[in-house]
């Protein structure tokens, strides 16, 4: 039952398992940043310090404690000078301290963190009378200012920034101010005034616990103004859940292999949260940077379509002209050569459109213009444009629509005809060589159901996982339709789904042909 009373060592363990995750996750989220390198160099010495705070007020063996009273000032020389460049750094990207600034500082720490280590600064631990008295040093002085110099610097630092700062920059050196504040304000009463003024030294152990709120404080206002992503910050906080409920482990272990196995088990808990975290941030990073080129290319293929599109319009109205007589009569031999000109010129116009509707689309940029209109109008005029293309290549085209019912809807008439209806019956046409297409509207319903059937090259199961998708092309398709671009039926379902309703393709097989139905609500 002695275990269950451990409760310092498990808060402890707590302050550690959080300061590590916190430090490494912060690190890992932009090794580069000098204020991430700041927040984990003072994130391990907060561990350290901690560690060998606790230990100490445990120790009983006089040789022992004066070696862990020395470590703890070794380590709290190092937290010192750590607080003081992440209050100089914080929360800029760039080194702010200058090179011979920082090796000086750096010096002096070292010098006096090994000085600590001697008994010029702490001489001895004696044992009289069951009580344990303490007895320092000449250089206890020097310490004690190092230590006051760098922590009064580092809170001069803050307070100064918090009071210049605006906006964002301002909310971040609140909540650093606010922590740092509530963490000093405790180990000021509870490792400090308590002992020295009322005897009273068990809260001493807590003092990694205290740490806490200036450590999350400082966390939190570099994660959340640095937008970092929610999963990572998911991810740390389980992996502080296991470290935690596996440190509980120890504290519960009854025999020293126990102890020592499930140590063991903390250390591979943590280390393997730690690296987790650091590879879904790459993870993260990777994404971020392919979307962000993804965007570049998006808007360079955007630029460059619609310049595309801009010269074959001109040369579109070039060719119109001539074959209609603009720049006088045009020469009887000349005539074949001109109109097939103007006929590859809209068919390049209308894939570069295809490929441009279908950017815009994905972006969410395309608006539509509802009005209610008679769809079996526009199906009759869209079939009757297509009779004469499917007549040169020999195919019957026929459209038919059951009498007595409404075909009226509500949606963008000018683009469910252009890029639905159209669309689908000039697939229709381009993959059928030989046989004929049948196109038929009907009431099915609450919804007007609009078909097309071919007798084509029909759809293979493994080409319907492609049909719909963007640039999707079938395995064979692009022989019997070299100009495909593979948007049409892409463009065709976004919109149809934009207006609510639903598009369907089915086919007996390779060479069966295949059959359209596309639905759209009635009114």
């Amino acid at each position: 039952m002695e275990s269950f009373l451990n409760t310092d060592l498990l808060l402890v363990g707590v302050a550690v398992a959080g300061a590590g995750t916190l430090g490494f996750s912060i690190y890992f989220s932009d090794t580069k940043n000098s204020t991430s390198r700041s927040f984990l160099l003072f994130a391990i010495v907060s561990i350290f310090w901690s560690i060998t705070n606790f230990a100490s007020a445990r120790a009983t063996d006089p040789i022992l404690l004066l070696w862990l009273i020395r470590l703890v000032l070794f380590f709290a020389i190092w937290h010192a000078f750590s607080f003081f460049i992440l209050a100089q750094q914080f929360p800029e990207p760039k080194p702010i301290l200058q090179k011979k600034a920082f090796l000086g500082f750096l010096s002096w720490t070292a010098i006096i963190s090994i000085i600590a280590l001697t008994p010029f600064v702490y001489e001895s631990v004696v044992t009289i009378d069951s009580m344990i008295t303490t007895k320092t040093g000449p250089g206890i002085a020097l310490f004690g200012l190092s230590v006051f110099w760098f922590v009064g610097a580092g809170i001069w630092t803050l307070a100064r920034k918090l009071f210049r700062s605006k906006g964002i920059e301002r909310n971040q050196m609140e909540f650093v101010f606010t922590g740092m504040i509530m963490t000093f304000i405790f180990l000021i009463i509870f490792n400090f005034l308590f002992p020295a003024l009322l005897n009273i030294s068990t809260l001493v152990p807590f003092g990694g616990l205290f740490l806490l709120p200036f450590i999350v404080g400082t966390a939190y206002a570099i994660l959340r103004y640095r937008l970092f992503d929610l999963r990572v910050a998911l991810f740390g906080l389980l992996t502080f859940m296991l470290a935690t409920a596996t440190f509980f482990d120890v504290i519960l272990a009854n025999s020293i292999t126990l102890v020592l196995y499930r140590v063991v088990e903390l250390l591979l808990v943590l280390v393997a949260g730690i690296l987790l975290i650091r590879n879904i941030i790459h993870e993260f990073r990777l994404e971020k940077e392919l979307r962000q080129t993804n965007e570049r290319q998006e808007t360079l293929i955007h630029f460059i379509g619609h310049e595309v599109k801009g010269f074959l319009t001109k040369d579109m109205g070039v060719f119109a002209a001539l074959l209609e007589g603009d720049y006088g009569t045009l020469p009887e031999e000349l005539n074949p050569f001109v109109t097939q000109a103007l006929a590859q010129t809209r068919q390049g116009a209308d894939s570069v459109a295809n490929i441009l509707k279908a950017a815009n689309l994905k972006k969410g940029t395309v608006t539509y213009t509802k009005e209610p209109f008679d769809l079996k109008e526009v199906v009759a005029a869209a079939v009757e444009k297509e009779k004469l293309i499917a007549e040169r290549k020999g195919l019957t085209l026929s459209f038919t629509a059951d009498e007595g019912g409404s075909y009226r809807m509500v949606g963008d008439k000018a683009q469910i005809n252009d890029h639905v209806i159209r669309n689908i019956i000039s697939n229709a046409i381009n993959y059928t060589p030989t046989g004929s297409i049948a196109v038929s509207l009907r009431r099915d319903g609450e919804k007007v159901a609009l078909e097309v059937k071919d007798s084509g090259i029909g759809i293979t199961d493994e080409d319907k996982k492609k049909l719909f998708t963007e640039g999707g092309h079938g395995k064979d398709s692009i022989k019997t339709n070299v100009h495909s671009t593979g948007y049409g039926l892409y463009i065709a379902k976004q919109i149809i789904e934009a207006h609510g309703g639903t598009i369907t393709a089915s086919s007996e097989g390779e060479g069966k042909g295949a059959t359209f139905v596309v639905k759209f609500p009635a009114v």
